[in-house]
């Protein structure tokens, strides 16, 4: 066996090169939650899709072309953050909601990536609060590697009193094989 001092140091950068690189994409964008009828209480039957996380195509990802590399070079993704930031009105909040669970979806394959519960009891106040979903430790790969995928949201409450612009910024970390 050779002691490792005795290693050619081209050696040492092929294996160097071979090692998987990881960067982190962000998606976002907004939808608008309507409100209730006036001096009722009506019940959030679906929350209304979030349209730019809907037939992604990971090669027009700008983070994917900054980085070179394509969705057949991914070895790996894993959602690192979920935040819903309540944009407008200002005054509002998040008391509205009980559950809020996003999923990745390719084809008929689901997976869920993030969820949270209880959302109302939260001290989430005004002005514009965040909320913060709890991760799925969920692989990514078969979706984004997929012709196309979306991130779909599955919520249950009330309407809210007025309606609600909301804004999600989803963080994954990819992992990639150069070679």
């Amino acid at each position: 066996m050779r002691p490792a001092s005795l290693i050619p140091p081209w050696a040492c950068l092929a294996l160097v090169a071979c090692a998987p690189a990881s960067f982190t994409t962000e998606l976002k964008g907004e939808t608008t939650v309507p409100a209730g009828p006036p001096g009722t209480t009506a019940v959030l039957n679906a929350f209304p899709p979030i349209a730019s996380f809907a037939g992604l195509d990971f090669n027009q990802n700008q983070d994917f072309k900054n980085q070179g590399v394509s969705k057949a070079d991914v070895k790996s993704v894993h959602p690192k953050s979920l935040e819903l930031r309540l944009v407008s009105p200002s005054d509002a909040d998040f008391t509205f909601l009980d559950t809020l669970e996003f999923y990745a979806k390719a084809g008929d394959q689901e997976e869920r990536i993030a969820r949270k519960q209880d959302i109302s009891r939260l001290p989430l106040g005004a002005p514009n609060p965040v909320l913060k979903m709890d991760m799925e430790d969920a692989e990514l790969q078969p979706f984004v590697a997929a012709p196309s995928m979306s991130i779909i949201v599955r919520g249950r409450g009330r309407m809210p009193d007025q309606e609600v612009r909301l804004q999600a910024v989803l963080a994954l970390d990819v992992k990639v094989s150069l070679f």
